[in-house]
């Protein structure tokens, strides 16, 4: 399959995994709903190391435990942020990522003193990242949803944080499979344990059940697909079509859960979705020209 299709498919799926998320949460609390996803998450990866011949043993442990840490915080932050904003306010602040990974490169640049050789489109798109944060959040956030507004923003720096080190294992020559068996494992370390510490597990029902599975079986074709992809296309093409994944949940919030549809929240995500890319599109291509970030270094 082509990497145009793999991003479009990944995108939907991380987009059902989402609304599986919402769904579920009315059943189980975060730490739950980590552990599970990374449950079976272990299990397909395991079961595909061992097809694959791939051993578990690893040279770099550190860096496995450094990436599993921030992604699966990552995720418990993203699924808190799901259960209480709306689908698509819930998911784009994630997808913040990108823009992230840019004030990272910005404040690198600071503290080494190369504030001259900083990209002003970086800064541009830093700026207006956060302005589409603010214009998406106006509409939906209210007092008693505030933790889940700050807690998607969260989720979507220490995603950003969880990407460089990828790119970091990545270098070291880890297999993609591996590094994503060690986040699960990771995820079902921490979703335990918040699971515990929150009153422990919730008895199951069929709907329950079958979402949870849903929700693990969904994330792990997704990143496949999305590894694929990004291992034969090219990269500002899947960036572009990665955020597909908003219009999606957008589209799922509405039908589903009569989502609001304002002007400023669409705005919003737009001004998120045009900074993702730009930061994108300057960071390929200073990677293209040899240059090495101030992240990086």
């Amino acid at each position: 399959m082509p990497a145009p299709l793999l991003i479009a498919a990944a995108s939907l799926l991380f987009s059902l995994m989402s609304l599986a998320v919402k769904l579920a949460a009315a059943h189980y609390g975060t730490g739950e709903i980590v552990f599970y996803r990374s449950l079976v998450g272990v299990l397909l990866m395991g079961a595909l190391l061992r097809a694959r011949r791939v051993p578990l043993a690893t040279p770099v442990p550190a860096m496995h435990f450094w990436r599993s840490a921030s992604g699966v915080v990552s995720l418990a932050l993203w699924f808190h942020a799901i259960s209480g904003l709306p689908l698509a306010t819930g998911v784009t602040l994630n997808y913040l990522s990108s823009v992230w990974m840019a004030l990272f490169m910005i404040g690198g640049a600071v503290l080494v003193g190369q504030q001259r050789s900083v990209d002003g489109r970086l800064v541009a798109a830093v700026l207006a990242g956060f302005a589409g944060v603010a214009l998406v959040l106006k509409p939906t956030i209210d007092p008693q949803h505030f933790w889940h507004g700050l807690a998607g923003l969260a989720s979507g720096m220490l995603a950003a944080v969880a990407y460089l080190q990828v790119s970091a294992l990545g270098r070291a020559g880890e297999p993609e499979q591996r590094v994503v068996f060690y986040f699960s494992a990771g995820g079902v370390v921490l979703g335990g344990l918040l699971a515990l510490a929150g009153g422990g597990f919730s008895p199951h029902t069929l709907r329950g059940a079958l979402l949870l599975l849903a929700i693990g079986v969904l994330a792990s074709l997704a990143q496949l697909a999305m590894t694929r992809a990004y291992s034969i296309g090219q990269t500002l093409s899947n960036a572009s079509l990665q955020y597909l994944g908003i219009v999606f949940s957008f589209g799922f919030g509405v039908w589903l859960f009569d989502d609001p549809v304002t002007w400023t929240a669409l705005a919003g995500m737009a001004l998120i979705i045009g900074a993702g890319l730009t930061a994108t599109f300057v960071s390929v291509r200073a990677h293209t020209a040899g240059a090495v970030t101030p992240t990086e270094s």
